[in-house]
């Protein structure tokens, strides 16, 4: 059973001008989610798409924020780059943006049910699967070339996405990873610490179990294997076996306080050793090189795509 599945309609989406530039035209964007949430608040799903000009069946990148609203920003500025190149970008605000976010859940965020970050997560990834169907109704995109750039939590739900949607054709992740519990464990962030952080002996049972998990779903396929724990189905690594020989860039900062590189480079292996690359940064001040960040996602784009 594939929890990520939905019920496909391209139809809904909602186009407002913002503006324009030399190079691009700005919409804000609304959507419908497929399935009914447990807040009503999730049920209309936003965005920004910037469309270059005078780029037929141009190639489509998907941009994730992190938690939060400050990551939207270099998404933002991510667009607007890359729109210059000819490749067409969709920003999709997460549930955990504000616009989204009932009080209720703002109030208590990171801090989450185990269902609420559940359904957090299948929302993300469908929305992302819906944004997919949208581009294959756009005489302006070209649905063959089809990418996500995730940032930190972002990067998660992009890895997800990808691995359970072929259509996705490339993925940059960045300040991000996979196997959870091991960045619940290892990371130096308080944050992290107080909320998620459990005994060692039970770290090294929880870590056993989903070695052996991971083990069958590379035999067998994530879909045909029940989870011992229902977060293995929000873990990046559960799908890294799919990204294995596709286009991947991992961009990642030498002294994350959140994203431990032992669980960076967990899924790097698992993900078939991509290209990497990282800087001498926090998770935060990884944009302090956001040039160099830029002309890597670019370059990396440009020889997946062709542009």
């Amino acid at each position: 059973m594939n929890r990520y599945d939905y019920t496909r309609d391209a139809s809904s989406f909602n186009l407002c001008l913002r503006g324009e530039g030399k190079k691009w035209r700005h919409y804000a964007v609304d959507f419908p989610v497929t399935f009914t949430t447990q807040h009503g608040k999730y049920q209309t799903v936003r965005g920004e798409y910037f469309q270059p000009r005078g780029t037929k069946r141009a190639p489509l990148v998907v941009l994730l924020h992190g938690v939060g609203d400050v990551s939207v920003l270099p998404c933002k500025y991510l667009a607007r780059s890359l729109s210059r190149q000819g490749i067409a970008c969709f920003i999709l605000y997460l549930f955990v943006h504000s616009s989204r976010m009932p009080d209720v859940v703002r109030k208590r965020l990171p801090a989450l049910s185990d269902d609420e970050w559940y359904e957090g997560y299948r929302m993300s990834v469908v929305e992302v699967r819906q944004v997919v169907d949208w581009a294959g109704s756009r005489a302006e995109v070209d649905e063959e070339r089809i990418g996500v750039v995730g940032i930190s939590f972002g990067g998660f739900i992009s890895a997800i996405a990808m691995g359970v949607d072929e259509r996705i054709g490339a993925g940059v992740f960045l300040v991000s990873a996979g196997n959870s519990s091991k960045i619940a464990q290892k990371a130096r962030a308080s944050a992290i610490r107080r909320g998620y952080r459990v005994s060692e002996a039970e770290y090294n049972n929880i870590q056993n179990a989903y070695t052996e998990y991971l083990t069958e779903v590379a035999e067998r396929g994530f879909d045909q294997v029940v989870p011992a724990r229902r977060s293995y189905l929000n873990d990046p690594m559960t799908y890294a076996c799919n990204l294995q020989q596709r286009p991947v860039l991992m961009i990642n900062a030498r002294w994350d306080e959140f994203v431990p590189r032992e669980a960076v480079e967990d899924f790097w292996q698992a993900c078939g050793r991509p290209d990497i690359v990282w800087f001498a940064a926090t998770h935060a001040t990884v944009w302090l090189w956001y040039p160099a960040i830029k002309r890597k996602i670019g370059g990396f784009l440009e020889s997946v795509f062709g542009v």
